[in-house]
Protein backbone atom coordinates (compact mmCIF):
# COMPACT_ATOMS: atom_id res chain seq x y z
CA UNK A 1 0.00 0.00 0.00
CA UNK A 2 1.37 3.40 -0.98
CA UNK A 3 0.30 6.71 0.51
CA UNK A 4 1.35 10.15 -0.70
CA UNK A 5 1.97 12.88 1.85
CA UNK A 6 2.48 16.52 1.09
CA UNK A 7 4.87 18.54 3.26
CA UNK A 8 6.01 22.16 3.18
CA UNK A 9 9.62 23.14 3.70
CA UNK A 10 10.96 26.66 4.05
CA UNK A 11 13.92 27.79 1.90
CA UNK A 12 16.43 27.07 4.67
CA UNK A 13 15.16 23.50 5.02
CA UNK A 14 15.32 23.01 1.23
CA UNK A 15 18.93 24.23 1.28
CA UNK A 16 19.74 21.74 4.03
CA UNK A 17 17.92 18.97 2.14
CA UNK A 18 20.04 19.64 -0.96
CA UNK A 19 23.24 19.47 1.11
CA UNK A 20 22.47 15.95 2.41
CA UNK A 21 24.50 13.30 0.61
CA UNK A 22 23.92 9.55 0.43
CA UNK A 23 20.16 9.47 0.97
CA UNK A 24 19.04 9.55 -2.66
CA UNK A 25 18.78 11.80 -5.68
CA UNK A 26 15.25 13.19 -5.58
CA UNK A 27 13.94 15.44 -2.81
CA UNK A 28 11.09 13.07 -1.94
CA UNK A 29 13.47 10.11 -1.82
CA UNK A 30 15.84 11.99 0.52
CA UNK A 31 13.00 12.99 2.88
CA UNK A 32 11.65 9.42 2.91
CA UNK A 33 15.07 7.93 3.66
CA UNK A 34 15.77 10.46 6.42
CA UNK A 35 12.42 9.58 8.02
CA UNK A 36 13.12 5.85 7.81
CA UNK A 37 16.59 6.36 9.31
CA UNK A 38 15.15 8.41 12.16
CA UNK A 39 12.44 5.84 12.93
CA UNK A 40 14.99 3.04 12.82
CA UNK A 41 17.39 4.90 15.12
CA UNK A 42 14.63 5.53 17.67
CA UNK A 43 13.59 1.87 17.61
CA UNK A 44 10.11 2.40 16.16
CA UNK A 45 10.71 0.04 13.24
CA UNK A 46 11.94 -2.72 15.54
CA UNK A 47 8.82 -2.32 17.69
CA UNK A 48 6.64 -2.48 14.58
CA UNK A 49 8.37 -5.66 13.38
CA UNK A 50 7.77 -7.34 16.75
CA UNK A 51 4.00 -6.91 16.47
Amino acid sequence: MTKRVSISLDPEQIKLLHSVKGFGNKEAEIVKNILISYLSEKGYLEDLNKQ
